[in-house]
């Protein structure tokens, strides 16, 4: 039963995620730091917080929905970084595909929530 958006996978994931990419950016070069790693963690904490934002506007889903659909851009906006980072030489092959793989899965998976929602309401 879902009490909570703390309930919901989607946000535990990005969550998660969020926790990964903040700590995986104080890695970076120290430059990067403040252009890419900080563009990098706002959009990865990005994701949950309007998941969160969202859950607490339930009751509209047209509401609900447009915060999922603001997650699902800043995962993609994730992704990108992601893939900057692998080709800039900041992230080895193997993170890459982990980090890669990660979002390609929490963007299905908000993708799933936001066409359920449409359909059910909960």
């Amino acid at each position: 039963m879902i009490r909570s958006y703390k309930d919901l996978e989607v946000y535990q994931a990005s969550y998660n995620l969020a926790l990964k990419i903040h700590k995986l950016s104080l890695e970076l070069p120290k430059l990067e730091t403040f252009e890419i790693g900080s563009q990098l963690r706002r959009a990865a904490i990005s994701i949950p917080l309007n998941i969160a934002e969202g859950y607490g506007k339930k009751k509209s889903a047209a509401e609900f929905k447009h915060f999922l659909t603001n997650a699902l851009g800043s995962c993609n906006e994730v992704s990108v970084l992601i893939d900057m980072c692998k080709d800039l030489g900041y992230f080895n092959d193997e993170l890459y595909g982990e980090l890669s793989n990660s979002y390609i899965v929490l963007g299905k998976r908000l993708n799933k929530l936001i066409q359920s929602w449409k359909e059910s309401n909960f």
